[in-house]
């Protein structure tokens, strides 16, 4: 993987907690999928780290903790608080700071946000912010990442029951993974889903709720054009 002419020497980071973790997910994801309204106000940012969907976990944190985490990644130069705007705007800096391409940014993003995936899953969920041409693609950056010193990336034993090997961020450092192996042991004992189908019922239900908007604003086009007004459902407030 070679370095981006514009990034600085990679260095070491320490590892980040979740909410660092989820906040510089945000940023990048927002980059992508909004850019009209990026760099993120503190309110957007907030909302973002508690979205209900593509998130794993789900987190419910005020705006005076995110305030609070953005100084501590300020001094990580991880965030920059925009200068143009009268109301603070924040975006990341993670390539520059890591020295990754493109490619590697959109695939660390979806694990911090996302949890651990497989190859296959994160050329899925990662496809609005980078476009996979297909999974030995992605395949290949996840090993570069999972081979540089110190890793970025972990490929987790297979669990069992599952098809393919999930992998997972170091962002938050070794610690996370044997949480995540803990974690997955529970369900297991208690008789839940394998992680594949919790992954897969997961990238349906995006899937479907993709679809569902995709529809939604195709009506309201169509609407549009022959003068019909919609009315909208209490749920649409």
């Amino acid at each position: 993987m070679n370095t981006p002419a514009d990034a600085s020497p990679p260095r070491a980071l320490r590892a980040l907690t979740p909410l660092e973790a989820r906040i510089v997910g945000v940023l990048i994801e927002k980059q992508h999928t909004v850019p009209d309204t990026y760099p993120l106000s503190l309110n957007a940012l907030t909302s973002g780290c508690n979205q209900k969907t593509a998130r794993t976990p789900v987190m419910n944190v005020s705006e005076a903790e995110v305030l609070n985490t953005i100084e501590d990644l300020k001094l990580l130069s991880l965030v920059f608080e925009g200068s143009s705007s009268r109301v603070p705007r924040f975006e990341h800096n993670l390539n520059r700071v890591l020295g990754v391409p493109a490619q590697a940014v959109a695939l660390l993003t979806v694990l911090m946000l996302r949890g651990a995936q497989t190859a296959a899953e994160l050329r899925l969920n990662s496809a609005r912010l980078h476009g996979f041409a297909d999974v030995s693609s992605v395949e290949a950056f996840l090993s570069e990442l999972a081979e540089r010193e110190p890793p970025l990336v972990v490929k987790l034993p297979r669990a069992p029951g599952a098809r393919e090997n999930r992998w997972m961020h170091l962002l938050c450092g070794e610690a996370s993974v044997a949480a995540l192996a803990g974690a997955e042991a529970g369900e297991r004992e208690a008789g839940s889903v394998t992680p594949d189908e919790y992954e897969a019922l997961k990238a349906e239900q995006q899937r479907l709720a993709d679809e569902v908007a995709r529809l939604q604003r195709l009506v309201e086009r169509m609407a549009e054009e022959l003068g019909v007004s919609l009315e909208k459902s209490p749920d649409a407030e």
